[in-house]
């Protein structure tokens, strides 16, 4: 089960569940993918609903990989996502809010 107090959400991929986490690195990890000057940018194009399939695909893979997945976006680009497209931005979106607010303060 993913722990909101850990920063957690969970996803499935090709039927199988993972739980992702954006750690320090990860979210190092995450800017240096998305070439954003700050998380900030990446937390307000979320916000006002102007993020991208790359960025939902970054925060998707970044999360991932800080939940000790090995994988790689291209990895990403044959599996099916639960709940498709609409599912993996819901999680990119709780995901980002998750690594910045506590539970209960979103």
């Amino acid at each position: 089960m993913a722990n909101p107090w850990a920063g957690e959400v969970a996803l499935s991929l090709d039927g199988r569940r993972h739980v992702l986490r954006l750690t320090l690195g990860a979210l190092a990890e995450l800017e240096a993918e998305l070439g954003a000057g700050t998380l900030i940018e990446l937390v307000e194009r979320f916000e006002g609903r102007r993020f991208s399939s790359r960025d939902v695909l970054a925060l998707i893979v970044a999360g991932l990989r800080g939940g000790g997945w090995p994988g790689t976006a291209a990895d990403l680009m044959t599996v099916e996502i639960g709940g498709g497209p609409v599912e993996a931005a819901r999680v990119a979106a709780e995901l980002l809010a998750r690594a910045f607010t506590l539970p209960g303060q979103a």
